[in-house]
């Protein structure tokens, strides 16, 4: 393990029993109190949207803004948010994915994606891989290429990974750290 991935760990809480009773939380907020574990992940984010040729950086709501965002400017790059349904104002690309119980929307602003762009998706955790496969989706759907998907913790026992490869089609999955 290097001193990064100590340092990151290092700041990641666990909350038992949160948001039911037998989940194992991994919270972040003490992370991003720290300022020099904050920065230490934002620079290393910012080191794979260069490795992957990366030209903007796509935010998933709600963590992945907090993340992406900051990458995004470290980077020298734009930073475009996946919210959602119903939240971005004006025309929007949306795409439904399935949840455990039930489904989802998200949605994004199509204009803000271009053919030239090789985005790289920034978010926060990896665990099943529904809202990454949908974003994925939604990226090419506004005529993009995805650079690659990059995460600060995988949560390896929930199979994201398997589900996002076929989705990736060869572009990298990063995660800093894999629990």
């Amino acid at each position: 393990m290097t001193g990064v991935e100590e340092l990151l760990l290092s700041r990641i809480r666990d909350v038992a029993d949160y948001p039911e009773p037998g989940v194992m939380f991994k919270d972040i907020t003490p992370l991003l109190a720290d300022p020099a574990a904050f920065t230490a992940l934002t620079d290393a984010l910012a080191g794979i949207a260069a490795s992957t040729g990366a030209t903007k950086i796509v935010g998933l709501e709600a963590r992945g803004f907090i993340l992406g965002a900051p990458v995004a400017v470290r980077a020298g790059l734009g930073f475009i948010p996946v919210r959602k349904a119903g939240k971005l104002p004006g025309a929007t690309l949306s795409q439904t994915y399935d949840l455990e119980y039930g489904s989802a929307e998200i949605e994004v602003h199509a204009e803000d994606l271009s053919a030239d762009d090789r985005i790289l998706i920034v978010d926060d955790v990896l665990a099943t891989g529904g809202t990454a496969e949908a974003s994925i989706e939604l990226i090419r759907r506004a005529g993009a290429e995805v650079a690659g998907l990059a995460v600060l913790m995988e949560l390896g026992f929930l199979g994201g990974r398997a589900r996002l490869e076929p989705a990736l089609a060869g572009a990298p999955l990063e995660a800093l750290l894999v629990v």
